[in-house]
């Protein structure tokens, strides 16, 4: 792995949504370690490798023997429907990050990435109760995390509308800080901050600036920051030429200011980097590859000033 930056200690890509054939898993692989990235995170939530919180032992043997043959470190990036503010499914959710961490540990994945919690909005006393037991449920994950030597990274998300409760970047952030356990991280994604902040009107960069101080992980993509005033589309393209939501967009299609960003926050030594960018976008991944490197020695730079 890299050692080019003392801020960001590996900078790679995402495996993408995977079919179940481990074959595609390896070419992407293959690409990203020829490309010369430092890490790739296996979203391995689509590969058919857990059943009902188990992991299925006859297929977690070819991951394995996958991920032995790339000179590259691993995160694995769990369920998209992670939810610890899911009260009727909750001890199924935790079944299925017991069964991530496991993942994580037989692949040497050093970060298990969780999304933060949403429910349908209500009174905001009730919305303290499910950020309670979001909280209980991380701190009893995060000690699980511990014995296997990975650390949990909770993403700040978007809500769809106003009848979905999600936390903003900064409370990810406080529910974070407030738990305080070694092996709970933030992760920020620059784009659903984005989307959220516009959608709720909020200072977007102040929002970020308090996830940088917890933060362990980033994701990195590109945006406009619209929120979804319409989800129907026949073709993701279509999205794009909008610039309406996530895209997942290579660096500098969008109009999120990176290079301002990178040279403004500081993240604590060993913050990871992915450019989760989907895969109709391969060709552009050197480019994005080397604009990233960038970023990691901006934020070495900005640690440097502030030491």
């Amino acid at each position: 792995m890299s050692q080019a930056s003392n801020i960001i200690a590996g900078v790679g890509f995402c495996t993408g949504n995977g079919t179940g054939d481990l074959s595609v898993l390896e070419r992407a692989l293959a690409r990203h370690a020829d490309l010369g990235a430092d890490i790739a995170e296996l979203s391995l939530y689509s590969e058919d490798l857990v059943s009902g919180g188990r992991v299925l032992p006859e297929r977690i043997g070819k991951l394995v023997e996958i991920t032995k043959r790339y000179k590259l470190g691993y995160t694995v990036h769990g369920l998209v429907c992670s939810n610890f503010m899911d009260m009727v499914n909750l001890p199924y959710q935790k079944a299925a990050m017991r069964a991530m961490l496991e993942l994580c540990d037989r692949v040497g994945a050093s970060v298990l990435v969780h999304h933060s919690g949403m429910a349908p909005m209500k009174t905001r006393g009730e919305m303290g109760l499910v950020d309670a037991m979001e909280r209980e449920a991380l701190a009893e994950m995060a000690e699980v995390a511990r014995g296997y030597g990975v650390r949990i990274a909770l993403e700040n998300i978007f809500a769809m509308g106003d009848d979905e409760y999600r936390q903003t970047p900064s409370e990810v952030a406080a529910t974070v800080a407030a738990i305080g356990h070694p092996n709970l991280c933030a992760l920020i994604d620059f784009s659903h901050a984005y989307i959220e902040s516009k959608r709720r009107g909020l200072d977007w960069r102040a929002e970020i600036r308090a996830m940088a101080p917890v933060a362990g992980h980033l994701h990195v993509h590109d945006s406009f920051g619209r929120p979804y005033t319409m989800t129907r589309f026949f073709h993701p393209g279509e999205a794009m030429a909008l610039g309406i939501g996530d895209l997942h967009m290579p660096l500098g299609w969008g109009d999120i200011p990176w290079e301002e960003i990178f040279a403004e926050l500081t993240f604590p030594a060993g913050t990871t980097m992915i450019m989760e960018i989907t895969e109709r976008f391969e060709p552009e991944l050197p480019a994005c590859l080397a604009r990233a490197r960038g970023l990691a020695a901006l934020a070495d730079e900005k640690a440097a000033v502030a030491a």
